[in-house]
């Protein structure tokens, strides 16, 4: 027995049940046992013929045997890793200590260190929580006023969810059959321009009012600065001369006291001189990267190789029925939540790596991957002019004081920006699929744990590793490239192992940091694969029942225009924000748009994104912003939730402005993954 009403009043239901506090999960599939007994009822046939019992199989037997879904076991703990290994206190005050001199610095790195961090573990209460106990109080000691405060931690801890590696666009990938890694790269520009709008605005009223954030104290932002660097500097304004004449006059610094108090060394001014250059290395690195990927990995001639085997990003256009959206289900061929479009595409089916044949909602026959961009030359140049600039500017200006600071920047913020960086750039180039560069994020999460405690042992296996892994692939008759690659995860795996193992038992820290960090994965992974198994039974039921049908066609009689539908579907989204979380809103609602989009024209990977942006109203909008609560947990008592609530309310209003941008300017969005990967 089928009814279309029966379908919404499941969607009702689920809405209440999740209101009253019951677990989405097991609700979901209550609801979709007992309405597709219904729908499934013959009287005839004994009770436990019933074929209801053969689509719970089936749907979470699909859950289970979704790869997309390998990776969010993976990027959950690499987050917990580092968030137990507590590495996040010395990179606040290194940071603290880099923009000492900005207007509201305090709650400026308390910003970015919300970003990155989140950036690097996705997971927003821990974000939230670590980062109240490390700078609510040092603000609120400096005088900064309570609403600054929490805003800049509440609105920082969101971030993680939406800059990847992702697991919320992981979820929606596997969802609506989209490529994690084209909705990681549509995700990377919205994601750093809602961050540099929340700069903007943090700024903005830091300057307009300054009472807000009052300037330090100079005792709380002055480091102290060893001998041997005075006596290098000597007179000048800049630490670099006197330490590149020191490498070759060590008698300079003979004698001179360190802040450990032994005397100085030539092995001292060498790591200070490799500590300069850190920028340097940096800035070439980025600038040689976009240079090979640009002009060689991605230039013409190789376009002509596309079709070959060996290039893991080709990209050919299809003439087929784009992986967009699913067709509409029909009252009696229910649709599966996590293979939308499987009856077209089936790349669709394969969401995680770089696409094999990529096409967009209209069929799209251009291809831009394979091309330079008209403007490459004069905007590289440029820009490597400009950071050249600001390089010798910094160098010129380099006192002793910001030579330490740059060792803490180099201690706390490199490797963990390393890591990112190069688990993010493996999966937009292609190198790996994201459950293998999560594999990637998570191996070396844990050894920036060992090695935050055991830096000595850790170094010395890793250059063993890296020996026997660069022999191993000479051996087998590896390029170049591949040697670098083995010699790096080899000496990543044996520095991590071989110490790991060795102090585990008698470093009791250690064994309760890993403990921790594992079961709180396999919760977090659990409640997120019983979540898809209950909403693809629930949204099979639903689509049984005709329920999906009546509102497509009570949508699409609405003669909405895509704008129209692009505004009803986020402004859903965002009021849905309020009582329910992200998870709920992904696996259950966004099936119900959508099959909708290819009707109305609106780009899946584009949709995807904005409800991703938009999302972040589920952590900052009461009565249910869990991002407040979190916080108000680690707060002083004096803070109300009123007041972290009314902190976090400018920053929603951002998210609506950032959403408007989106519309208005899809290319912000679109521009990467076409880049990459084609049109």
């Amino acid at each position: 027995m089928s009814d279309p009403y029966l379908g919404l009043t499941m969607l009702g239901l689920i809405v209440v049940a999740i209101m009253m506090g019951f677990p989405t999960a097991f609700t979901l599939m209550g609801l979709g046992m007992v309405f597709g007994f219904i729908a499934f009822w013959n009287p005839v046939q004994h009770w436990y013929d019933n074929r209801i019992f053969d689509l719970i199989v089936q749907r979470t037997y699909g859950v289970m045997t979704n790869d997309t879904l390998l990776s969010i076991p993976l990027f959950v703990f690499m987050g917990y890793i580092m968030e137990r290994a507590a590495l996040v206190d010395r990179m606040f005050h290194s940071v603290q200590l880099a923009f000492r001199r900005v207007p509201a610095s305090l709650a400026v790195t308390t910003l970015l260190v919300c970003a990155f961090w989140g950036i690097a573990s996705g997971i927003v209460g821990a974000v939230v929580v670590l980062m109240g106990v490390i700078a609510m109080r040092p603000m609120l000691n400096a005088g900064y006023d309570v609403k600054l405060a929490s805003g800049a931690i509440t609105a920082g801890g969101t971030l993680g969810i939406l800059i990847p590696p992702s697991v919320m666009l992981i979820v929606y990938a596997a969802v609506a059959g989209q490529s994690i890694v084209k909705l990681y790269a549509a995700a990377m520009l919205p994601g750093f321009f809602l961050t540099f709008l929340y700069l903007v605005y943090i700024l903005g009223w830091a300057i307009i009012n300054p009472k807000i954030a009052p300037k330090l104290a100079p005792d709380q932002y002055r480091i102290a600065v060893p001998e041997y660097l005075q006596r290098v500097q000597g007179g000048s304004r800049s630490v670099v001369p006197g330490l590149l004449a020191a490498a070759f006059r060590p008698s300079v610094v003979r004698r001179a006291g360190t802040e450990s108090g032994a005397p100085a060394g030539y092995a001292l001014i060498a790591k200070s001189l490799l500590v300069v250059s850190v920028p340097v290395v940096l800035t070439v690195g980025t600038f040689g990267a976009t240079w090979w990927y640009v002009t060689v990995y991605n230039a013409p001639e190789a376009a002509a190789t596309a079709t070959a085997p060996a290039r893991p990003a080709t990209v050919a256009t299809a003439p087929t029925a784009p992986p967009a959206a699913a067709p509409a289900p029909t009252e009696d061929k229910p649709q599966e939540v996590g293979l939308a479009g499987e009856a077209t595409d089936d790349s669709a089916g394969k969401p995680d790596g770089p696409p094999q044949e990529v096409t967009s909602f209209m069929e799209r026959t251009t291809s831009t991957a394979g091309t330079i961009p008209a403007h490459f030359y004069p905007w590289f140049w440029g820009l490597a002019a400009v950071a050249a600039l600001l390089l010798f500017v910094y160098f010129r200006r380099m006192d002793g004081e910001q030579l330490e600071i740059l060792k803490e920047l180099c201690i706390s913020v490199v490797p963990l920006g390393v890591l990112t960086v190069v688990v993010l750039a493996v999966i937009l180039f292609g190198i790996c699929t994201a459950t293998e560069s999560a594999a990637i994020g998570a191996l070396g999460a844990l050894y920036l744990a060992v090695m935050s405690r055991y830096l000595r042992p850790v170094l010395w296996w890793s250059l063993v590793g890296a020996i026997v892994g660069v022999l191993l692939g000479w051996y087998e008759g590896e390029d170049f490239a591949s040697l670098i690659v083995a010699g790096s995860i080899s000496g990543t795996l044996l520095g991590t192992v071989a110490p790991g193992l060795w102090y585990l038992r008698t470093s009791p820290e250690l064994r309760r940091n890993l403990k921790e960090s594992t079961f709180l994965t396999a919760k977090t992974t659990a409640m997120v694969c019983w979540l898809f198994v209950g909403s693809a039974l629930f949204s099979a039921v639903f689509a049984l029942h005709g329920g999906q049908g009546l509102i497509e066609r009570w949508v699409l009689s609405m003669n909405l225009s895509p704008l129209g539908f692009q505004f009803t579907a986020q402004l859903i989204i965002f009021l849905l924000g309020w009582p329910l979380e992200w998870t709920e809103i992904i696996v259950i609602f966004c099936p119900i748009f959508i099959p909708l989009l290819s009707h109305f024209q609106v780009d899946p990977i584009l949709f995807g994104t904005m409800v991703a942006v938009n999302l972040q109203a589920a952590f900052l909008s009461p009565p249910v912003a869990m991002s407040a609560f979190y916080l108000k947990g680690v707060s002083p008592k004096h803070v109300t939730l009123n007041q972290i609530f009314a902190g976090m309310m400018p920053y929603m209003l951002i998210v609506c402005l950032c959403l408007a941008i989106m519309y208005i300017w899809p290319g912000m969005t679109l521009w990467l993954p076409e880049f990459l990967y084609g049109k």
